[in-house]
Formats: C-alpha cells, sequence, structure tokens
C-alpha cells in the first residue's frame, strides 16, 4: 500500500436507498477498519454494508454500533475487492451516510482487539499462524474479531439512548422544516394517582420535542383533592392541555373514550397516568406518519421505571405479528392509533377492563393490512412499576385474563376458531382443521440409522392422532441390515411408501424427490431422527397450515435432555441464521414468554416442517443445485415470505430431534467446504433480509438468539 494512515472516502450522490463507494484495487486482502455515521440512525442499522469483487461476488460485513450515529467495521477485505455498497434495509427507513472513513489496520493491533473479544479463539489464531497456517490462523483471526459481546441494559443505555444537545438541535431543525406537522393527541385516563408521578406523566408530554402535540386528559372522578388542582394548574401553564372531568367513576376504557372526545389530532397516544414518555416519542410518532400517510398503528419499544427513576425491563419487540398479538398484547406501550379508526371502532370497550387495549387492537387488526402497521425500534414509553403502581391483586389479575380471552374469543369465533386459555393466563387460539381432514404426505430423507427412523415411523403410526397420513421414506442408499429388516416389518403398512433414490447425499434433493410422490395437499418434511411426545402435534400443525396466507410451519423440538432445539430461526444469527432460545430448558418461557406463545417467524428448520404441497410448488421446493444440504429451509422460508405468505411457530406441537445423528457433524474438509458454498450463496442472494429479521428486533445482538442486547 502507498498509505498508512486514515482516509476519508466520497459519500456523495447517495439516495439514502442506495450507494457505491468505488476502492482502490490494491485494498483487496487487507486489514481494515470501516467507520462511518448515519445520521438519525440512533446506533440502529438502516444500512447492509457489502464488499463487491472484481468477479462481481458480494460480502455482507457485520458493522457494529460505536456511539450516538457512528457505526465501524474491523475485518479483512476479500480479494479483488473493488467497492463498498450501502443498500438500506428498508425503503421506509433511508440511511444518511456521513463521515466514511477507512483505516489500514497493523497486525499487532489486530491481535491485541481480537484477543479482548475472544482470547481463546485468538490464541488459536496466532499457534496456527506460528505454524504456517496461514489461512487457518486468518479465519480465526476474522471470527474473533466479529464476535460481538452482549452487555446489560443500563449500558445500553449509557451508550444509545442518551441525547445530548447536538441531537435535540438536529430533531428541532428537522420539526421546523416540515409542512404542516401532523397534530398527536395524547389521551390521558386519570384516577387518583400519585401527586408526584402524575406530574412526571403530565410533565413529559410538556417536555417533548415536538410541539404538535395536544393533551386530552380525563379525570374520572379523583377523590383526591391535589388531582384537580394539579390539572387545573398544568392546563393554565399549556394551551395545549385540553380537560374533562367526569361526574362519578366509569373506569379507564369510559375515561377514555371521553378524553377521545376531546381529541382533535390525527392519530392518537395512550399514556397512563403514572407513566412516562421517551422525549422523542411523538417525534418519532409524528416521523412514521409523515413518511406514510396510510398508517393506522403505530407502536414502540418500551421498558419499565421504578420509584427512583431506574429503567429495567426492556422489551424489544417484533415488528407486526398477527400470531403473537393472539396470544399476548405485546403491542401494549406506546401504541398510536389513527383517530378516524379509533372512533370507528367506539374506543374501548367497558367490561374489559385490565385487557382494554388488548380487545381494541384484537379488533383493530382484525382485518388490518400488514403495510398499515409501524413498529418503531425504539424506547418511547417508560412504564411505572412502583408499589401501588401498575400492580393487580389476584382477583383483578384474573378478571383482566378473562377479558383478554373473552376478546381473542369474539375475533376467533369470526374465523371458525375458538380460544383456550394458554400457559400464564395468555391466550391460544386453536384453529379448526378442514372438514374432512387433507391428506398429509411425511416426507422423510433417510440412509440407514434404522434404530432412529424406527422411532420415528412408530410414532407417526402410533402416537399420533391424526386421521390422514401416508409417510414416504425417501432411502438414499440404505445397505444395512437392520434397514431392510425395518423396511420387512412394515411392508403390510398402507400408510408407508419407500422411494429409492440412489446418489451423494443431497437433502433438498431427496425430499424435492419425495414431494413430488406425495399425493397429500399438504406435507411435511420431517427428519428421521424425529421423535413424537404428543398425539395431537400433527393437528396442530396442519390446522395452521391449511390457512391461506401462511407458509411453513414449524414445531417446538426439543434435545433428548429436555432443552430446546428449536424454537424458530432469526436471521442474521452465526452470520445467516441460527436457532431462537437455543439450549434453555424446555419448559421455560423465554423472553417475555415467546417460547410459550404461537408467533411468526422468519423462518422454520426442515427438521420439521409442514407446508401446503400447492404452495411448496409455487415457489419452486428446496434449492437443491445451490443448497443441498445446509439452509436450503430458510431459503424456502424467505422465497415464501417473498410470495407474501407467513411463517409460524407452535409450541403446541413437541417432538424430541435427535440432531444430526443421522448425518453426522460438519466435521470433514470436504464438509466444510460445502457449507461454506452454501453460507456463501445464502449471503449473496439474501444478503438484505439476513440482515433485517422482521421479527428479530435490531437493538438485540446477533451474537445468538437468546434475545439479548
Amino acid at each position: 500500500m502507498a498509505w498508512r494512515g486514515r482516509r476519508t472516502l466520497p459519500v456523495a450522490g447517495s439516495d439514502g436507498l442506495d450507494h457505491r463507494v468505488d476502492l482502490d484495487s490494491r485494498l483487496g486482502g487487507a486489514w481494515i477498519t470501516l467507520a462511518w455515521r448515519d445520521l438519525g440512525s440512533g446506533g440502529r442499522p438502516r444500512a447492509l454494508v457489502s464488499v463487491v469483487t472484481a468477479e462481481g461476488t458480494t460480502t455482507a460485513l457485520a458493522e457494529e454500533p460505536t456511539s450516538g450515529d457512528g457505526f465501524a467495521w474491523t475485518g479483512r477485505l476479500p480479494d479483488g475487492a473493488v467497492a463498498l455498497r450501502f443498500t438500506a434495509l428498508s425503503r421506509s427507513a433511508p440511511f444518511s451516510l456521513d463521515g466514511l472513513t477507512l483505516r489500514r489496520r497493523a497486525r499487532l493491533a489486530l491481535t491485541l482487539r481480537a484477543a479482548r473479544r475472544q482470547p481463546e479463539l485468538t490464541a488459536r489464531a496466532v499457534y496456527w499462524r506460528l505454524l504456517g497456517l496461514k489461512l487457518r490462523g486468518r479465519g480465526l483471526l476474522a471470527q474473533a474479531l466479529a464476535h460481538r459481546s452482549e452487555t446489560g441494559y443500563a449500558a445500553w443505555i449509557a451508550r444509545f439512548d442518551r441525547r445530548g444537545p447536538e441531537e435535540r438541535a438536529r430533531i428541532r431543525a428537522e420539526i421546523a422544516g416540515w409542512e404542516a406537522p401532523p397534530l398527536v393527541s395524547v389521551l390521558m385516563p386519570v384516577h387518583d394517582p400519585d401527586p408526584k408521578v402524575f406530574d412526571a406523566a403530565i410533565r413529559s408530554v410538556r417536555d417533548q420535542l415536538y410541539p404538535a402535540w395536544e393533551l386530552c386528559l380525563c379525570d374520572d372522578a379523583s377523590t383526591d383533592p391535589a388531582i384537580p388542582r394539579l390539572i387545573a394548574r398544568h392546563a393554565a401553564a399549556d394551551a395545549r392541555i385540553r380537560t374533562v372531568r367526569r361526574p362519578e367513576n366509569g373506569h379507564i376504557a369510559r375515561a377514555t373514550n371521553d378524553a377521545l372526545a376531546l381529541a382533535s389530532g390525527i392519530t392518537c397516544v395512550f399514556l397512563d397516568h403514572d407513566d412516562r414518555l421517551a422525549d422523542t416519542a411523538l417525534y418519532e410518532v409524528a416521523k412514521a406518519l409523515r413518511d406514510d400517510s396510510g398508517l393506522v398503528l403505530v407502536y414502540s419499544d418500551e421498558d419499565k421505571i421504578d420509584a427512583r427513576g431506574r429503567r429495567f425491563e426492556p422489551h424489544f419487540k417484533s415488528d407486526f405479528d398477527r400470531e403473537l398479538l393472539t396470544g399476548q398484547n405485546y403491542v401494549n406501550h406506546l401504541c398510536a392509533v389513527r383517530t378516524d379508526a379509533l372512533r370507528a371502532l367506539g374506543g374501548l370497550r367497558p367490561g374489559f377492563e385490565g385487557s382494554q387495549d388488548h380487545d381494541l387492537l384484537l379488533r383493530l387488526t382484525e382485518t388490518l393490512p400488514r403495510e398499515a402497521v409501524r413498529h418503531i425500534p425504539k424506547v418511547l414509553y417508560h412504564w411505572r412499576a412502583a408499589a401501588g403502581s401498575g400492580t393487580f391483586s389476584d382477583r383483578a389479575l384474573a378478571r383482566a385474563e378473562d377479558a383478554r380471552l373473552r376478546a381473542l374469543a369474539e375475533v376467533a369465533e369470526r374465523r371458525g376458531a375458538r380460544a383456550e386459555r394458554g400457559p400464564q393466563g395468555f391466550n391460544r387460539l386453536v384453529r379448526p382443521l378442514p372438514e374432512p381432514p387433507p391428506l398429509v404426505s411425511v416426507v422423510i430423507p433417510t440412509r440407514d440409522r434404522a434404530e432412529l427412523l424406527a422411532v420415528a415411523l412408530d410414532g407417526l403410526f402410533r402416537g399420533t392422532d391424526y386421521p390422514n397420513l401416508e409417510v414416504i421414506v425417501v432411502d438414499n442408499d440404505s445397505r444395512e441390515e437392520a434397514t431392510r429388516a425395518l423396511f420387512a416389518r412394515h411392508a403390510d403398512e398402507p400408510r408407508l411408501r419407500v422411494l429409492p433414490v440412489p446418489g451423494p447425499f443431497n437433502f433438498s434433493d431427496l425430499s424435492n424427490r419425495g414431494a413430488a410422490a406425495a399425493r397429500g395437499g399438504v406435507l411435511l418434511f420431517l427428519n428421521n431422527d424425529i421423535e413424537v411426545l404428543e398425539p395431537g402435534w400433527l393437528a396442530e400443525l396442519v390446522s395452521i397450515a391449511c390457512e391461506p396466507d401462511i407458509g411453513a410451519v414449524g414445531a417446538k423440538l426439543l434435545y433428548p435432555d429436555g432443552t430446546l432445539q428449536h424454537g424458530g430461526i432469526v436471521l442474521g444469527v452465526g452470520g445467516i441464521a441460527g436457532h431462537s432460545h437455543l439450549g434453555i430448558a424446555g419448559d421455560a418461557p423465554g423472553y417475555f414468554a415467546r417460547m410459550q406463545l404461537t408467533q411468526e417467524v422468519a423462518a422454520v428448520t426442515g427438521a420439521c416442517l409442514a407446508v401446503r404441497a400447492d404452495i411448496f410448488s409455487e415457489v419452486g421446493g428446496f434449492d437443491a443445485e445451490a443448497l443441498a444440504v445446509a439452509f436450503n429451509d430458510v431459503d424456502l422460508c424467505l422465497r415464501l415470505r417473498r410470495a407474501g405468505y407467513r411463517n409460524v411457530w407452535t409450541p403446541y406441537a413437541r417432538l424430541i430431534h435427535h440432531e444430526s445423528k443421522s448425518r453426522g457433524p460438519e466435521d470433514t474438509p470436504e464438509k466444510r467446504a460445502r457449507f461454506e458454498a452454501e453460507s456463501r450463496v445464502m449471503r449473496e442472494r439474501w444478503g438484505a433480509e439476513l440482515r433485517s429479521d422482521p421479527y428479530y428486533n435490531p437493538n438485540l445482538s446477533r451474537a445468538s438468539g437468546h434475545f439479548r442486547l
């Protein structure tokens, strides 16, 4: 290289959706640090950064937030690197690139940096480098540098959720440039709160950086004389505060509806009388409405706040998830609903106290298209959790759970389904099977390991209560006597067919061959090392898969020791994809009870994947040419999503998965080379999607799929 220091690279001409920066051709193979700012991002990635080589291949870079709007990446550029490409992860959230710099790194500095992150991995890298195995040492060093340590919430707040004078000035200047900023109405029902926390709640509205708001406040016949005095004092000080007092206590639904009657804004934000808004909350809502005038529902992440003002228990949510919402009100706070839609529904319904918000959201979203909902992945609401505030007695909690169940029951009845009480008092939506139940074709690729396959077949024929199934065992060159004996024992089983497919192992091709031979309207791809635990598992999968907008459906898979193997697939974990909540106790609730609730996911594992035969054919089946073994299930699920279908994971279909016992680990040079090639295919084909899983909040670490910071 002709230079050793830092260089600033050109960023002019970016449209916020795609931008290319040409590199010096001599940079191929160099170890570097890239640093840049994405103005207004708040440290949340809005662009996929890739390296382009002279041959036209692209490699995505896993950037890390640094501070404020800053990002950085340290690693080795691929040989032949000629350009960087920045691609917006979402058209509704374009990036604003600034200050892109590139600095070449010395080997010693890189080694020290890697040692701080992954000392054991770095030691191995140095060991192999000293033995002269440069490629192996280089790969291990790159892994160590790519490791991102997880952090606690207090550290996250200090790093990503502090706004200094410069950022506040930038937001105010942006708002000042808006023509006709939308008016936002904040609805606050009030009944005898602690005056101090009530005052803080009102002040959190008055302290908003966004000025175009009105606070519509309904005093629900408070008995503490301090409350009306406090309301009057704030209303006199700020003309944007509008008030009404009820002559008698009507509870939260009626009080909120009376506040709604005062509203003149385009959208309404719900605020409890003892909670607090972040000072950017209404700015973020207004910005979302300006970006897309068709939005009906906007919601954000939230946390809790104690009596000392300490923030804790953040809830970093997924994008809109219709399935998860049936089970719990994960939307919760901050929630903004378009005023005309809220009035058309009649506001909140008396009689659903404790779950009135959930009832509203179920009714609102019943026919609402996904594009009318926006999730803002920022903590904009602080839910008061002090003693005497935000807590329920056992009797009140039981009433709230009953109201939640009744709310879902109404929606379920219109769909021909039913509502049941699930774990921890959450809801479960139980769909009916079509009448008659469709034939399910279970496709099981196998090669010997008769002791595993025997367990799987026994579970299907004797341990499953589904009335209409066929099993197609796709036999890939089995040679052992035990396998022939197993097939002979089942020779009189009319529901079993053995389909010989000789040749090299190719899971995708074997599965496609089985699907082509299937007669059923629903396909179930099943590994030969699956063990059935409960009779109703298949009916659960099929009842979901038969809905017209559903793509792939996956089950809750446990290791033999009872720990979780599959809770859905999270994109981006490990670079491509990984399992959600891998290794937790099988009965553990997971992050905000996610492992106990049916939910949408980006992908499910092919070890147990149900899908209608027609849409499997529609998207072209598994990719047998480029993804013979790894990631074929993720690729299929992403193609189903691209075609407009929703993929679903359910905890109500539980099985044991003796993972990789039939095929073995990736421990040979040939298998590792094949895995790397298939990983490269996934990065090139799905680069942007792998960095923006809609069901895994961008604030959470991709070091694992455990929903941690």
